[in-house]
């Protein structure tokens, strides 16, 4: 999952000649020292240093009341909590939750990790069938679940994984969770490590069955504040987090790494932008989590400009493409830092990022460098020689923040990490001689076009600079002479009636004959995975189906 901006600048000209020969890798940055423990030991520091400061704010939908604990009472609730989670498992055992973003979601991932117990989060969107499959292939002994999610019924689909799922012990509505946990008998909480496993992320499912990453202590205590501390987020305040916490992001990053540095999280159970932009501003905010799709619906809604950002000092953004246009709005309209955050699950969510005394054009433009103790290379995909610097090439990474590997799938673990510990993530990048990496593309999202390789990321964030453009992406689709053509789907701003004459006049402006679109649609929206990543496979589906409307 490639996370990084794309502009009109943010790829190497063909023609532009090497600065350096020299191979596109980075040994590890090792000054920073990493933390030793468990995700349990980060809850349990912050309590001790910062008992009475606001740990965790839960923000349902108005006229729903919002919850607030300290530190010290985030840390009672959730030892209650893993004390009643241990009279259904083992240490070591896998529990999944299947909910959105409601106050027992963090409160039953802090119990499990004091608990010993592997974390599995379950997309709120999915039905019985996919859904099912999670929890049947994770293993999970107990289920807990909200009743149900916008229009979809998970309790009764939860109720029916009994019989499917033979591991499963235990079928429990999360509402009724906290209650229960108040009268668990106490019980002498284990000691995990920190190369145990602490969570099970299933990864989107583009293609197949979702992956089930497992990863460590480890790589939780030490990728989220890393994140936050190089991203400019202040320690105490208030750090704002929309995303989902099933995922890296919402339940990683923007959960575990305020936490390591002493601010509150304030959780959105579901995403509005005017809910969004009414908490930033109320609570007086400090920092904001974000993936793209979150930041254009904020800029987008009409009380944006009327709003107070004065409070607001950070914004990290990742989880697919990030539009230079859009970083440099958020700077421009905010005042505050973006933080562009380049990873993938395997990788623990971030590998790379921008930091706050980058330039406006590398925030803007490129995904920043390595994090402290990533080691990390472009590779050619052909024949897994190092790229030169300038050259694009596979992004490549190994260190303490990677998977322990797919959740019984070895093969598929082979196929990713290869006999020399390298996670090779299919992200397209390049490297200068600072060493700032800058995403091109994906190695199957590549359109090829008459032998040419044309990277779709480049074209996308010239139409994110047009006016009229409210978010586009290209892809190929299929043609007789070339083998593939350039089709570009656009989404329009409001108020906007952009030709398609008018759109490849701008795209000749800024790029080569042969990258320009020839094809243009119109979107309403994109298909999106969990994580806000768009399913380009889709888009070329719904172009041959004809359920896209052609831009004249």
């Amino acid at each position: 999952m490639a996370a990084g901006p794309v502009g009109p600048t943010g790829v190497p000209r063909e023609e532009s000649p090497l600065s350096n020969p020299s191979p596109s890798q980075l040994p590890a940055d090792t000054s920073t020292p990493l933390r030793e423990g468990t995700v349990g030991d980060l809850l349990r520091h912050a309590a001790a240093e910062r008992p009475d400061a606001t740990a965790l704010i839960t923000a349902p939908p108005p006229p729903a009341a919002e919850e607030r604990w300290t530190f010290a009472e985030l840390l009672a609730e959730a030892e209650r909590i893993a004390h009643w989670l241990l009279q259904h498992a083992e240490p070591g055992e896998h529990v999944a939750i299947w909910a959105h973003n409601v106050a027992e979601w963090p409160l039953v991932e802090w119990g499990a990790a004091l608990a010993g117990l592997v974390l599995v989060g379950v997309n709120p969107a999915l039905g019985e069938q996919e859904g099912g499959y999670i929890v049947e292939h994770s293993d999970a002994v107990l289920l807990l679940h909200v009743e149900r999610h916008r229009d979809n019924e998970i309790g009764a689909h939860a109720r029916t994984l009994a019989d499917r799922a033979p591991k499963l012990r235990k079928v429990i509505e999360l509402s009724g969770v906290r209650a229960a946990a108040a009268d668990a008998p106490v019980v002498e909480l284990p000691s995990p490590g920190p190369d145990d496993p602490v969570q099970i992320q299933y990864t989107s499912g583009t293609t197949g069955r979702p992956k089930g990453v497992l990863l460590a202590h480890r790589t939780f205590v030490n990728v989220p504040e890393l994140c936050l501390g190089h991203g400019g987020v202040p320690t105490g305040g208030l750090f704002v987090n929309p995303l989902p916490m099933f995922h890296t992001a919402g339940g990683g990053i923007c959960s575990y790494g305020p936490v390591a540095r002493g601010t509150g999280m304030l959780l959105v159970e579901q995403f509005a932008p005017d809910h969004v932009l009414d908490l930033v501003e109320r609570h007086g905010a400090t920092a904001l989590g974000a993936v793209p799709t979150v930041l254009i619906a904020l800029l987008q809604h009409p009380s944006f400009a009327g709003r107070d950002f004065s409070a607001l000092q950070a914004v990290l953004v990742g989880g697919a493409a990030v539009p230079a246009a859009v970083v440099r709005q958020v700077q421009r309209d905010t005042g505050a830092t973006v933080a562009v955050l380049f990873g993938m699950t395997e990788l623990g969510a971030t590998v790379c990022q921008t930091r706050p005394d980058d330039s406006p054009d590398d925030t803007a433009e490129t995904i920043g460098r390595p994090l402290p103790h990533a080691e990390t290379k472009l590779v050619d995909p052909a024949t897994g020689d190092t790229a030169p610097i300038g050259t694009a090439g596979e992004f490549c990474a190994r260190g303490y923040q990677q998977m322990i590997g797919y959740y019984k799938d070895d093969d598929a673990t082979a196929r990713t990490v290869d006999a020399d510990g390298w996670l090779h993530t299919g992200d397209l990048c390049t490297l200068d001689e600072r060493g700032y990496y800058r995403v091109t593309g994906r190695v199957k999202d590549m359109i090829i076009r008459g032998g040419e390789n044309i990277a779709p990321v480049e074209i996308e964030g010239v139409l994110h600079a047009h006016p009229a453009v409210q978010d586009a992406y290209v892809v190929g689709v299929p043609h007789d002479k070339w083998g593939e053509e350039v089709c570009a789907v656009v989404q329009v701003a409001p108020d906007a009636s952009p030709s398609a004459d008018e759109l490849a006049a701008h795209c000749a402006e800024h790029l080569a004959r042969h990258k320009r679109p020839v094809h243009w649609y119109a979107a309403d929206g994109f298909p999106l995975t969990a994580s806000g990543k768009v399913q380009k496979f889709r888009l070329v589906e719904m172009v041959a189906a004809g359920d896209l409307r052609p831009i004249a």
